[in-house]
């Protein structure tokens, strides 16, 4: 059993950046692929980002260049530093942990109870 807390999220404007974290418990986070996706109003659960247990990171076109991922296995935590940020990025951010890397939400069994990010324009 892996519980996840996200937090970093808040209200701001286009251009700024915020950092995102999410804390997990258990002593085998390091096993897991960790990802992180978003849901804005009336859309579907959307991938943003993952990094595997052996560090190989993949992103959603669309954040490339402005979202980064990354992990410290001793702190049990993952992180998503996102910059650059534009109005469309609004959403709930989720953090997931699962067994593979992928961009389907059906192969991540654990998942935060997510956190808000509002980007003005």
């Amino acid at each position: 059993q892996v519980q996840l807390v996200e937090s970093g999220g808040g209200l701001v404007q286009a251009g700024d950046s915020l950092r995102l974290s999410c804390a997990a418990s258990g002593r085998t986070f390091s096993v897991y692929t960790m990802g992180w996706f978003r849901q804005a109003p009336g859309k579907d659960r959307e991938f943003v980002a993952a990094i595997s247990r052996n560090w190989i990171t993949d992103l959603l076109d669309s954040v490339k260049g402005r979202f980064t991922i990354s992990r410290v296995n001793a702190k049990n935590t993952v992180y998503l530093q996102m910059d650059s940020l534009k109005p469309e990025d609004t959403a709930v951010y989720y953090c997931a942990a699962g067994g593979i890397t992928t961009r389907s939400s059906a192969g991540y069994a654990y998942w935060g109870q997510g956190t808000q990010v509002t980007v003005s324009s």
